[in-house]
């Protein structure tokens, strides 16, 4: 019998496969015009490529909703992640377009499955009182991911090509899955427990309400994301040799704040911090896209646009944390990254399709995009109290975790 892993260790070690993870699907962006020209897809396009990625896990994620909580979550946890490295790996050998997005169509099936995991397994083994921090602990990876994994990847692509990040990414998926396998105990405890029908579950008016929240501040994210790389080159005319500092530098500010968000949000009610996010969020676009102020550096944008991130979906994915029970937590969870996946897939395609790009591979459109981020933002803040109230008025029919 393996005996049981320290909360700490568990954070740390589900936060290094969150890592890769994060890695995956990120470094892609910032990639992007990179593979654009050596593959001649347009920039306009880019953000099919994350589409495609984020369509995968949409998909997966509802056919998960139906088996997760039947098996044991690090095996199903090991097998998601051996399917990550396969797809990843396959992402190098991409000829063109249409190959590209079929690589990222695998990798993302497999990818979202294991984010899932990493997520329910943590809400399992924390209480709600330190799970905000938990939360933000785990979440902190895409910081690491922009100081340490991009600027690696970018010069890996500058040296080697753009296909060498995907395989090192794969080789390191391989170590990954080994340590998963070793060092997590099996999780089975959901197993003895009454298991509720999704159809129960989904019927609950604050899981409705808590998944369209999320999907609209998503939706909003997505339409920006996967083309900041572009409009910060083409755009701004940031130099590519530097693309890699700004994430380096916007990194190392999100891994402070966004642990202090979660310490807020253990502190306070979620949907103040969440509302602070939005105000900052909002002003960032505002001065860094839709009217664009010479004065302000890249990097202060992107630190600035990388920090509102935080605030705004930690305090949610926290609050969402409460909803279901031990017994439907993986079901819920992939139902909710599966909506997730959907708006962020949404989001780009929508973004692919209201930019257009100048003869200078400039992107045209994107203050018009950036006003509509807000617009859906400031719906998301305003809906995160809806179900704040939802919450605390204990409308939840889910059995309590141990703690809860």
């Amino acid at each position: 019998m393996r005996p049981p892993i320290s909360e700490r260790k568990l954070v740390f070690l589900l936060g290094s496969v969150q890592l890769l993870l994060t890695l995956d699907f990120t470094l892609v962006l910032p990639l992007g015009p990179d593979f654009a020209k050596a593959l001649a897809i347009p920039t306009s396009k880019l953000g099919l490529v994350a589409a495609s990625y984020n369509a995968a896990e949409a998909v997966v994620g509802i056919a998960g909703a139906f088996f997760l909580d039947r098996f044991d979550r690090r095996r199903t946890l090991a097998v998601a992640l051996t399917g990550l490295v396969i797809g990843t790996a396959a992402s190098g050998f991409a000829t063109g377009l249409v190959s590209l997005v079929a690589t990222r169509v695998l990798a993302g099936a497999f990818g979202g499955v294991a984010e899932t995991l990493v997520y329910t397994i943590v809400i399992d083994a924390v209480v709600p009182g330190r799970r905000g921090r938990a939360i933000g602990a785990i979440a902190s990876t895409t910081a690491v991911a922009s100081v340490l994994g991009v600027p690696a990847g970018l010069e890996l692509a500058r040296l080697g090509g753009w296909r060498v990040p995907f395989f090192t990414l794969a080789a390191l998926g391989t170590v990954f899955v080994a340590a998963a396998i070793s060092l997590l105990p099996p999780q089975r405890v959901h197993l003895s427990a009454q298991q509720t029908p999704l159809r129960a579950v989904l019927r609950r008016s604050v899981v409705r309400l808590g998944i369209t929240c999320m999907a609209i501040g998503t939706i909003a994210h997505y339409t920006l994301v996967p083309n900041i790389s572009a409009y910060v080159q083409f755009n701004r005319g940031y130099p590519r040799d530097r693309l890699g500092l700004i994430y380096m530098v916007g990194g190392g500010f999100v891994f402070g704040t966004i642990r202090i968000a979660g310490w807020l949000t253990d502190r306070y009610a979620a949907p103040s911090i969440a509302l602070f996010g939005t105000a900052l969020y909002a002003t960032v676009l505002i001065f860094g896209f839709v009217f664009p102020v010479a004065a302000i550096p890249v990097v202060v944008v992107f630190v600035g646009f990388m920090i509102s991130s935080s605030f705004r979906f930690v305090p949610m994915r926290t609050l969402m944390s409460r909803v279901p029970g031990p017994a439907e937590r993986a079901r819920f969870m992939s139902v909710e990254a599966a909506v997730d996946s959907a708006a962020a897939a949404t989001g780009a395609m929508l973004g692919a399709q209201i930019l257009s790009e100048h003869p200078d591979h400039s992107l045209a459109g994107i203050g018009e995009l950036a006003l509509l981020a807000i617009a859906m933002t400031l719906v998301y803040s305003a809906l995160c109290y809806s179900v704040e109230h939802q919450v605390r008025a204990h409308v939840v029919g889910a059995a309590p975790c141990p703690g809860e």
